[in-house]
């Protein structure tokens, strides 16, 4: 992976992202016909990649939106979630698998009870939740230690955005 010079706004590079979800009330929500996802407050992390057409900053507009007509599984989930923030790399090379380990294994976060968000690849989950909201800092840490030539992670707060 090489190193790129850290934008404060993403753009239409591709690149991975992960969505931080503030859960303010516990329920049981729907996703798609054939999943329940309990929740509970506290937070969730979803990783994800954006490859295709317009980049990181298009992927990041369509999850800033709540879906008219729920395509992903984390389409369903926005609905009953506030995006609070996100975390974004321009990195050439396909992350999301490393950011999903990272969030389990170094950060502890809890799967759902089904592979949620990852069905293209052999991940338990792309979604992880936590009681407390992850630190940007100790997931940058953690993914350094990992692969020390990952690109620059930038964290961007949306305040009022959602």
């Amino acid at each position: 992976m090489q190193s790129v010079t850290p934008a404060s706004e993403p753009d239409s590079r591709p690149g991975t992202y992960a969505l931080l979800l503030r859960i303010a009330t516990a329920d049981v929500v729907a996703i798609g016909r054939h999943y329940r996802l309990p929740l509970a407050p506290g937070w969730m992390v979803y990783a994800g990649s954006a490859f295709g057409p317009g980049g990181v900053a298009a992927r990041l507009a369509h999850h800033r939106r709540l879906a008219v007509r729920p395509h992903w599984h984390i389409d369903y989930l926005r609905q009953y979630v506030a995006l609070e923030a996100v975390w974004f790399s321009h990195d050439p090379v396909r992350c999301e698998c490393l950011w999903a380990a990272v969030l389990a294994r170094e950060l502890g976060g809890m799967p759902p009870p089904f592979r949620f968000g990852a069905s293209d690849c052999r991940c338990p989950a792309h979604l992880y939740g936590f009681r407390d909201r992850p630190a940007w800092a100790a997931f940058v840490a953690a993914l350094k230690a990992r692969c020390p030539e990952h690109a620059a992670v930038v964290e961007q707060p949306l305040i009022g955005d959602c």
